[in-house]
């Protein structure tokens, strides 16, 4: 992945792709990789970085949604579980099997929840991760030593995946880039370009990094910004109605400690009806999440107080030591990309399906919303497989089922953070091999060392201290206040390998410990 390459490729004069994908997240990257590895010449565009919205914002799961079983949406659960699998299989250094503990503190919770948890055992098939079972007190407390203990009656042990979702959006910029795909951030599509028909032929883009204009030829053009669709759209048709409800998710990153084990914990009911995990991640634990209906869509959403107050409180009935605002390591937010169904404006927004929606316009402009990270790669089949009859493209197989991704790697480590490059950690260290110094950590209390960012910026396109220190090594994510005090140091070395000023630098950090403040929690 070199940026400058890729530069060069679309600048010149005769460019024309097949399919263009507006969108660096985890449908429009799903798209790039499905239509890349069928052949087609296929570029996407991103106006920030790969994952930067609500791709690197999640609950770190991939799941079938024991939630969407209780709503009754079977069909969603079966092509989410069929997906887990999938997805299990392609990237195995990056989705793992986890175990989620119910804690039962009424006499009917663990029969119930036995019940429940075996048809979703049943749905998943052959692509199951593990059988659900009823378990005892000494169990569940052997497995969860911070669960509250007092009125535990027993739990019930079920199997879900779990994944680092920004390394997986890496992951699948690679594996596009791998089968000749062309994948570009910071580049904003500023609008579309039609023919006298009024068909759609292109894009207009801005390179934001160089402030130099483009126009690219396609023959068709998917549309897959997330929360940000309907501004696409309000391109090619200034009149069209909204199609998303945004809808806020908000995590909190603790200490390991508060569960204690290796096993994850699920509430599954909040007092406003939700369902609330605990998940280990990077020896640190993701808390949450919240359903917060938000008007503006924004890049850079931030928590609400009420919304870390209830995480806490909700986290707390349940933890034997309740966490506090002190606790709180980093908090996150993101925006889902509902989409809107006929129910109107009332319908609450946890009520509304994950299932995915995709529109075509009389222009040919193809746009995808909903749906999550689990079910990406089915939601880029029928996008591509659409796309290749509005662009009267050659008629190809899909082969991303079975498709190992970049790094793919069957056994992986993952007690050390070199586990999410797969294979490519080999490569990592021999920089450090090469010169001792690309060994030194950026912070004496993690394992992030030099040679991780220069891997980022030679292989991974960070263009920014935030690309590294947000997305390629998830340090923000997991210690806000760490994750400052590294900036000055990556600054440092991103400049060198770039060949940028000191002002540069010094822009950097103060750019970085700006947005920094946001994720930490006073």
């Amino acid at each position: 992945m070199n940026r400058n390459n890729f530069l060069s490729a679309i600048s010149g004069r005769n460019f024309a792709c097949d399919i263009l994908v507006i969108g660096g997240g985890a449908t429009g990257l799903g798209v790039a990789v499905d239509a890349a590895t069928r052949g087609f010449k296929t570029v996407l565009l991103e106006q920030s970085d790969f994952a930067k919205g609500t791709s690197s914002r999640s609950t770190k799961l991939v799941h079938g949604g024991v939630r969407y079983l209780a709503q009754g949406n079977v069909r969603l659960v079966i092509e989410a579980l069929r997906e887990r699998g999938r997805m299990r299989r392609n990237a195995p250094h990056l989705v793992k099997d986890m175990r989620f503990i119910i804690g039962n503190y009424k006499w009917w919770e663990r029969p119930f929840y036995s019940v429940g948890l075996t048809l979703y055992d049943i749905l998943a098939g052959k692509m199951g991760l593990g059988r659900s079972l009823p378990m005892s007190v000494k169990k569940v407390m052997k497995e969860i030593p911070g669960l509250k203990r007092m009125g535990l009656k027993g739990g019930v042990v079920y199997h879900d995946g779990q994944f680092d979702d920004a390394r997986m959006a890496v992951s699948l910029a690679q594996t596009a880039a791998d089968s000749g795909g062309i994948c570009l951030n910071y580049m904003k599509v500023t609008g579309l370009e039609k023919d006298i028909n009024g068909k759609i032929t292109g894009v207009k883009a801005s390179d934001l990094l160089a402030d130099k204009e483009y126009s690219i030829k396609s023959k068709v053009v998917v549309n897959a910004t997330g929360v940000f669709v309907d501004e696409i759209r309000c391109m090619d048709s200034p009149e069209t109605k909204k199609m998303v409800r945004p809808s806020q998710g908000v995590h909190l990153v603790v200490d390991q400690k508060f569960l204690g084990g290796k096993s994850a914990l699920m509430i599954p009911k909040t007092s406003d009806g939700r369902v609330l995990f605990g998940v280990p991640w990077h020896n640190k634990v993701v808390l949450g999440t919240t359903d917060t209906p938000l008007e503006n869509p924004e890049l850079e959403p931030h928590a609400l107080e009420e919304e870390v107050d209830f995480i806490l409180d909700q986290a707390g009935q349940y933890l034997a030591d309740q966490p506090t605002r002190a606790d709180v390591l980093s908090v996150f937010a993101g925006l889902r990309p509902l989409a809107a169904s006929d129910a109107g404006d009332n319908q609450k927004t946890k009520e509304i399906s994950r299932s995915h929606k995709i529109y075509k316009t009389k222009s040919g402009l193809l746009t995808i919303t909903g749906g999550k990270w689990t079910t990406y790669r089915e939601m880029a089949e029928e996008v591509v497989n659409l796309a290749t009859r509005i662009g009267a493209l050659e008629q190809k197989k899909c082969v991303t089922a079975n498709l190992k991704l970049h790094g793919y790697a069957a056994k992986v480590d993952d007690s050390t953070w070199d586990y999410v490059y797969g294979s490519d950690a080999e490569r990592i260290a021999e920089l450090i091999q090469e010169d001792k110094k690309n060994g030194d950590l950026l912070h004496q209390n993690y394992t992030f060392n030099v040679a991780h960012v220069l891997w980022a910026v030679k292989e991974e396109m960070a263009q920014t201290v935030e690309d590294v220190l947000a997305r390629r090594l998830r340090a923000l994510f997991l210690d806000a206040r760490a994750a400052i005090e590294m900036a000055p140091e990556v600054a440092r070395i991103m400049a060198k390998e770039l060949n940028y000023s000191e002002e540069w630098q010094q822009g950097q950090v103060k750019e970085f410990t700006e947005l920094a403040g946001h994720y930490i929690v006073h």
